[in-house]
C-alpha cells in the first residue's frame, strides 16, 4: 500500500502524453496550455500554436517527434512532453517515460484503437510508469462509459478506475459527474466547467459507478473494505488519499474523460495530476537512485537546433545544476553552456533548475539520449539502458550531388542523435549506404527533415538483396599466366581442383603440391587470387560453399613472383567456375510477427503470398489477443513487408528478423535478380 497520510507530492513534475495514434495529444497539450495561461489561445486541430508543428509533421498531420512544454498550474510548475504515437515513432518515449513520474495515456471510445493502446500500456507495465488514461472524444461516444471500460479493461494488466461518468442531454454529452467529490459539472468549450445540480435518474448511475470505484480502491485499503461492508460512508479526502496512494503504487489505472479539441474535462485533469501524480522522489526510486543531494540528471531527448546548437532536454533527479556546471557522463565531462525551460520551440534561459525541474542543457557535445549525467568525479552508472528497436525498413540513400557526400555523413549522426531508432550501415560489398528504421513513413520524414533542415538533397533506392552463388559440380582447371617485355618476365602456373561443400560450410582452401612444384612461399599468394576471384563470379556475385585444391603446377627460377601466382590462381578460378554449373543464392530470414489474433489469418496469407514458409503461430505470452506468426521468408521479399503487415493490422503489427540458411534461386526470379544486380543470365 502506498502512502496514504494525506500529504500530496510536491515539487516541480514531469509529465508523458502518449497513445495511440490520431487519439488527440497534441490537442491535449494544447488544451493544458490554454487553461493554465501558457498560451492565450488553443490552437484549431492540426495547425498547432507550441505542438509538434515542424514541417514534416504539418505535411503529414501527426506528430513525428516529441514536443516539450513547461507550464504551471496553482503555482506548481509541471513540464508535459507529447509523444508521437504512430508506431514507426514510438521509441521516441522511451527515454522520456524513464525519466517522467507519470503518464497520461490519452486514447478514445474506439474499439479500433485497442491494439494500439495496448502496445502503449503494455510498454508502461514493462517500465513500471504510473498513468492516468484520458477517455478523449467523449462526445463522439456511441456507448455507455462502462460498456466502454469493459472494451477497454483487457488491454491493461491493472484495473481501469472510472474517476467520472458522462452527463447527457438527449443522447449528447454535455458534462460529467466526478465520482470521488459527488458533483456534476456542465462543460462549457475552453471554459471552467459550470457546477450543476445531479437529477434523481444521473443519481442513480452516480451511486452505482461510485461504489464500483470504492470497491476497486478496498482491494488495497482494508480499512475501506470494511467500512463498505458496514455500509458507512467513507471519508472524501481518505478516498482521495487512496486515489493518489493507488495511482502512485501502479495498483490501478485512473480513467477521466473529456474532450480536448473543447477544453472539456481539463481542469479535473489538471487537478488529480497535481494532487495525485508522483514526483521526483518516487522516480528516483523507480530508477534504484539513491538520494544524496548531488546533481544528477537523466538525459531523455537530443535536439539539434537550426542555429543554437545541441541541446539535450533532461530531468533533474537530485541536487540542482547551475549554468556553467561541468557534468560527467562515463568518462565524458561536458561544460553546460545556457540552461533553457522550453515551450514548444520557445526557449527560457535559466541560470539554475532544481529537482524535479525539466531543462535543456546546451552544447554538451559528448552526452547523448539515456546518459545520466552527475557533478561527481567518478562516474554514475546509467540509470537506464536503451535499446534501440529492430530495423523493420530501409533504403539505400546517397546524396543527389556528389560534393553533398561529407555533409550528409555528418547530418545523419545527428539525426541519430535525435533519433536513436534510426540506423545506418555503410555496405562495402555494394558501396551502399542503408539508412535503416521503423517504417516507411520514419524514413520518409528523415529524408524530409535531411532535404529541409540540412538542405541536402538525396535519392533513395530499394537496398540490394545480398544474394550470392555456389557450384554444383567438380572441376579442374590450370592456370598460366606469363608475360615477358624485356628484363624480368612474370611466371606463374597452377592446378586447381575445385569442388563444391555442403550448404553453410564456407571456403576452404588446400593444397597437395609435392615435390616443390609450386614454391611454399607463392601458395599463399594462389591462395589470395582465388579468394579475389571468389568476390564475384559466374552470375556477378561472391561465390561461397567450395573448396579448392592446389594439386600441381610449375614455376620459373626468375620470373615467378607472388603477383604471377596471384594472377594464375583467379585465371584458373575463371574458367574452372564456369564448367561447376553455378547456381544463385538467395538470404531466407526466419520472422517473428507479433499481430493482434483477429489478424492472424492476413497476416500468414500475405506471408505465404511472399514465399514465405509458414512455421508456427501461437498466443502471445502476457499479451491478452495478440498472437506471434513464425515464419521463414525470402530476404528479398521483406523489403517493404511491414508496409502490409502494418495496413492489415491498423498500424500496429511488428516483426524481428534473423538471418536463417542460404537457398538455391532458379528460373525467372533469378534472371530478374541477376539482371537487377549482377549479370545478365
Amino acid at each position: 500500500m502506498g502512502n496514504r497520510s494525506g500529504e500530496r507530492s510536491r515539487g516541480p513534475k514531469c509529465i508523458a502524453i502518449v497513445g495511440p495514434f490520431s487519439s488527440g495529444k497534441t490537442t491535449l497539450l494544447e488544451a493544458i496550455l490554454e487553461r493554465t495561461g501558457a498560451v492565450t489561445k488553443q490552437a484549431s486541430t492540426g495547425s498547432g500554436t507550441v505542438g509538434d508543428h515542424s514541417a514534416e509533421s504539418k505535411a503529414h498531420q501527426m506528430s513525428v517527434e516529441a514536443n516539450v512544454a513547461t507550464t504551471s498550474f496553482l503555482s506548481e510548475s509541471i513540464t508535459f512532453v507529447d509523444c508521437p504515437g504512430s508506431v514507426e515513432f514510438a521509441y521516441e518515449a522511451d527515454p522520456i517515460l524513464a525519466a517522467a513520474d507519470m503518464a497520461i495515456v490519452v486514447t478514445e471510445p474506439d474499439e479500433k484503437k485497442i491494439p494500439a493502446l495496448q502496445l502503449t500500456l503494455h510498454r508502461l507495465d514493462e517500465l513500471g510508469i504510473p498513468r492516468i488514461i484520458f477517455l478523449n472524444k467523449i462526445e463522439h461516444a456511441t456507448m455507455g462509459v462502462r460498456d466502454m471500460l469493459k472494451m477497454l479493461q483487457p488491454t491493461s494488466d491493472t484495473p481501469l478506475l472510472l474517476r467520472q461518468i458522462p452527463l447527457r442531454k438527449d443522447s449528447i454529452v454535455i458534462g460529467s459527474i466526478d465520482l470521488a467529490l459527488e458533483r456534476a459539472y456542465i462543460y462549457r468549450e475552453h471554459a471552467s466547467s459550470e457546477i450543476a445540480p445531479i437529477s434523481n435518474d444521473d443519481r442513480a448511475r452516480e451511486i452505482e459507478a461510485r461504489f464500483s470505484m470504492l470497491e476497486t480502491l478496498a482491494d488495497q485499503d482494508d480499512r475501506l473494505m470494511e467500512q463498505l461492508l458496514e455500509e458507512i460512508e467513507p471519508p472524501r479526502d481518505a478516498i482521495f488519499d487512496d486515489l493518489a496512494a493507488d495511482l502512485r503504487d501502479g495498483t490501478v489505472t485512473p480513467v477521466l474523460i473529456g474532450s480536448a479539441e473543447k477544453g472539456n474535462g481539463i481542469l479535473r485533469l489538471l487537478k488529480a495530476i497535481r494532487h495525485d501524480a508522483p514526483d521526483v522522489q518516487a522516480t528516483r526510486e523507480r530508477l534504484g537512485l539513491a538520494m544524496s543531494g548531488e546533481p544528477v540528471l537523466q538525459v531523455m531527448k537530443s535536439i539539434h537546433t537550426s542555429h543554437g546548437g545541441k541541446l539535450s532536454l533532461s530531468r533533474v533527479l537530485s541536487g540542482s545544476v547551475d549554468d556553467g556546471m561541468e557534468l560527467r557522463s562515463g568518462s565524458t565531462i561536458d561544460k553546460v553552456s545556457g540552461l533553457y525551460t522550453l515551450l514548444g520551440r520557445e526557449q527560457t534561459k535559466v541560470t539554475n533548475a532544481e529537482a524535479g525541474t525539466t531543462v535543456a542543457l546546451g552544447k554538451l557535445e559528448g552526452v547523448k539520449t539515456g546518459d545520466t549525467l552527475s557533478a561527481a568525479t567518478t562516474p554514475l552508472p546509467p540509470l537506464i539502458t536503451l535499446e534501440s528497436p529492430q530495423p523493420v525498413y530501409s533504403v539505400a540513400v546517397h546524396p543527389s550531388e556528389r560534393k553533398d557526400e561529407a555533409k550528409l555523413s555528418l547530418a545523419l549522426q545527428k539525426l541519430m542523435e535525435e533519433d536513436p531508432s534510426l540506423g545506418v550501415e555503410q555496405r562495402q560489398e555494394t558501396g551502399e549506404t542503408i539508412l535503416c528504421g521503423q517504417g516507411e513513413m520514419h524514413l520518409r520524414v528523415t529524408r524530409e527533415r535531411l532535404e529541409g533542415k540540412y538542405q541536402i538533397p538525396v535519392d533513395t533506392a530499394v537496398p540490394s538483396v545480398a544474394y550470392r552463388e555456389t557450384i554444383r559440380k567438380s572441376s579442374t582447371k590450370r592456370g598460366r599466366h606469363k608475360k615477358q617485355s624485356g628484363g624480368h618476365g612474370q611466371f606463374g602456373d597452377v592446378v586447381l581442383e575445385i569442388r563444391p561443400l555442403p550448404r553453410g560450410s564456407g571456403f576452404e582452401f588446400s593444397d597437395t603440391i609435392t615435390g616443390g612444384v609450386v614454391p611454399k612461399q607463392y601458395i599463399p599468394s594462389v591462395e589470395t587470387g582465388v579468394r579475389e576471384h571468389l568476390k564475384s563470379g559466374p552470375l556477378g556475385f561472391p561465390v561461397i560453399d567450395l573448396a579448392v585444391n592446389l594439386s600441381d603446377g610449375s614455376y620459373h627460377s626468375v620470373d615467378s613472383s607472388d603477383m604471377a601466382f596471384q594472377l594464375a590462381g583467379r585465371l584458373a578460378m575463371k574458367e574452372g567456375l564456369g564448367e561447376c554449373s553455378p547456381v544463385l543464392l538467395e538470404p531466407i530470414l526466419k520472422v517473428e510477427v507479433y499481430t493482434p489474433s483477429d489478424a492472424t489469418a492476413r497476416i500468414t496469407a500475405i506471408l505465404s503470398q511472399r514465399r514465405g514458409q509458414i512455421l508456427r503461430f501461437d498466443a502471445r505470452p502476457g499479451w491478452t489477443g495478440w498472437d506471434i506468426v513464425e515464419a521463414t521468408i525470402p530476404a528479398s521479399e521483406t523489403n517493404d513487408l511491414i508496409i502490409e503487415l502494418r495496413s492489415a493490422t491498423a498500424g500496429v503489427a511488428s516483426y524481428r528478423s534473423t538471418f536463417d540458411h542460404m537457398a538455391e534461386l532458379t528460373g525467372r526470379l533469378a534472371d530478374a535478380a541477376m539482371s537487377a544486380q549482377g549479370k545478365a543470365a
